[in-house]
Parts: C-alpha cells; sequence; structure tokens
C-alpha cells in the first residue's frame, strides 16, 4: 500500500523570531549594538579592523542566548512535525528553534554555539554558549573565529534553502523586514501551488508578493494561531 506523502511546510525565520525570547535585534535598535554600528561588530571588515571587539560583541550575545529560552512560536513549529514535514530556514545565529525541538534547520547566517577556523568554514568546533577568546585555536592549530556569515561574504547555504522553498506545499515567512539579502530572495522561489503567508508586527507596512496573505502579529501568539488553523 503507498503511504500518503506529507505536505511540507517551509519557514524562513528572522530575528522577529526570536524577540520575545528576549532577544535584541538591531533592526529595531535603529542598527545599534550598545552604540555600535551594525557594520563595525558584524561584517569581514570589521573582523579585520577590530577582531577584538567583533569577538567581545559574540560573547555578549551568547551570554544572551545561555538565557533565553525559546518562545511560544518556536514550540508551536516543533509541534507541527507531528502532522507536516517541516524545514526551517533561519537568519538567526541562536539555537532556539533547536531547543525547541525542531529537527531540521537551516541557518543561512551561521550559528553562535560554533566557532569556525578562519580559512575554512566548514572547519567548526562546538563552544555552546561559552565566550571564545581572541587568539583561541582549534584541534589544528588554526585561528578561530565566530562561525558567523557577516555582511561582505557569501551565504553558502542559500543553495540549500532554495531547494527547500521549491518544494514546499506551504512557505510561512515569520519576523523579518525582508531587507536582508540574499535571504529575501526566496520568497521568489515558491512553486506556484504554495501557500504563502508573511507573520510580522508590521507585516501591512513591508511589500510582498500578492499571493502572500499578510498577518500582523508578534510570533509568540500568531504563529501557535495559524498552526492550528491550518494544521488542527
Amino acid at each position: 500500500m503507498k503511504v500518503k506523502k506529507k505536505p511540507l511546510l517551509v519557514v524562513l525565520t528572522g530575528a522577529g523570531m526570536s524577540a520575545e525570547s528576549g532577544l535584541q535585534t538591531f533592526r529595531d535598535a535603529g542598527g545599534l549594538w550598545e552604540g555600535h554600528d551594525i557594520m563595525e561588530v558584524a561584517s569581514i571588515a570589521a573582523w579585520h579592523k577590530n577582531p577584538s571587539l567583533v569577538i567581545d560583541f559574540y560573547n555578549q550575545r551568547r551570554a544572551a542566548l545561555a538565557l533565553a529560552k525559546p518562545n511560544n512560536g518556536h514550540l508551536a513549529l516543533a509541534k507541527l512535525e507531528e502532522k507536516v514535514d517541516v524545514c526551517i530556514i533561519t537568519q538567526n545565529v541562536d539555537d532556539l528553534h533547536e531547543r525547541a525541538g525542531s529537527s531540521l534547520i537551516v541557518h543561512l547566517h551561521g550559528e553562535l554555539v560554533y566557532a569556525c577556523a578562519e580559512n575554512n568554514k566548514e572547519q567548526r568546533t562546538f563552544i555552546g554558549y561559552n565566550p571564545l577568546a581572541l587568539g583561541q585555536k582549534n584541534e589544528h592549530g588554526t585561528l578561530l573565529r565566530p562561525d558567523i556569515v557577516w555582511f561582505g561574504e557569501a551565504v553558502p547555504k542559500m543553495e540549500e534553502a532554495i531547494n527547500w522553498v521549491q518544494k514546499a506545499d506551504y512557505f510561512w515567512v515569520i519576523g523579518t523586514s525582508l531587507q536582508v539579502y540574499p535571504a529575501a530572495s526566496l520568497l521568489a522561489y515558491c512553486p506556484p501551488s504554495c501557500t504563502c503567508v508573511y507573520i510580522d508586527p508590521k507585516a501591512n507596512e513591508v511589500y510582498t508578493p500578492a499571493r502572500f496573505k499578510t498577518i500582523a502579529g508578534n510570533a509568540a501568539t500568531a504563529v501557535p494561531a495559524l498552526c492550528n488553523a491550518v494544521f488542527p
């Protein structure tokens, strides 16, 4: 007997997904982190100019992440795996989707809980919520840097993300301003038959393709409601 295939839900999440878990977004802080322009702490040029500042910045982000917990939006998406196949594509560098229980996550912009070799991003070292020291090296004697895709660098997992979106039966975009590329370009890869939804507190102020249903709301409340409505 042929087993019926589950629908595939692909979800693109941004900073608004984790904001209600207490993680600050630079968009809502006017592009600043503790007085620093984001390009001073999250670009490849910044790393070459002032690696100490960059490392300190991500050590602070890691310490904040250690205190954060998945919110109801994260938990609702994880629970959906009981009913549908779910792929999370996230612009976030936190591990809240993992801690909520989601099993398939594509991190477009890297992960805070890892460091990588300065000359080889495939060579990663798990550091958890511990600080990274300036000059710290891996077991191969190679200098470590935050495992983050910075402004000025390519996004190596974009092709994988595009492949998932092209197969989606449902595509939900949650908590992103759609201002960061190439991530925002994923909306163009939805199949014609795909059901598309955009959730963000400022959803009505952001341009989305006409096929997207927009929901102005926070992830922690709007996402569980959508999950229950679409997959009761």
